[in-house]
């Protein structure tokens, strides 16, 4: 999954919002440096990776995507969906979108000093272009893309390949609406204290 799921994810603690998007940056073995709910939500960013990664639905996702951009399916599904999760915002969540990506931003940059260079340079270019809200509309999904596709070492024509949101975008909605509600059971069945998020998920036990 991508950022704005991850984030969503998290029981929105500070603590656990950065380690929701440090599961990217860091690699290997959690360490003790990191407090104990960052290391929490590492753990947890993990297992949603793996549970996403060979579930049916995502799999099927995937399969949608045309050659040219086959083997870069997995990170196009993981940008659609967040691009689902921000336009089915409501429905998931009682705090606004704008209000939960503003105090994402605020925890983010109260901390980012302490960040990897990777995630801190994310975080920056995340607060800097109002990453999270874009996410809703077509054109924040084509700009995500071109900037993934910047980080990219071989040429791909990354940012070309929202014609491949757009061409499957019923089929794909379809596939988050069946997907998104199993991965959420999937984390509250993994919390072993779950607390209603009031700036995030929200249980569904």
């Amino acid at each position: 999954m991508n950022y704005l799921a991850h984030l969503y994810l998290s029981d929105a603690h500070p603590e656990s919002l950065i380690g929701s998007l440090m599961g990217d940056f860091v690699k290997g073995g959690i360490g003790d440096e990191h407090p104990y709910r960052v290391r929490e939500a590492i753990r947890l960013h993990r297992r949603i990776d793996s549970f996403t990664d060979a579930h049916d639905t995502v799999l099927r996702s995937r399969r949608r995507i045309g050659a040219p951009y086959r083997r870069y399916a997995g990170i196009l599904i993981d940008v659609f969906y967040d691009h689902f999760l921000a336009c089915d915002w409501a429905a998931y969540s009682p705090v606004p979108l704008d209000h939960f990506a503003r105090r994402v931003y605020h925890v983010m940059s109260l901390h980012q000093q302490g960040f990897p260079p990777r995630m801190q340079r994310s975080t920056a270019y995340m607060i800097g272009t109002d990453l999270l809200v874009s996410y809703r509309d077509i054109e924040g999904i084509r700009t995500a893309l071109r900037g993934i596709e910047g980080r990219l070492r071989r040429p791909s024509q990354l940012g070309l390949a929202i014609a491949e949101l757009e061409s499957n975008y019923a089929q794909l909605h379809a596939d988050f609406s069946e997907f998104f509600p199993a991965l959420m059971q999937f984390v509250a069945d993994s919390d072993e204290h779950p607390v209603a998020a009031g700036t995030g998920r929200r249980l569904v036990r």
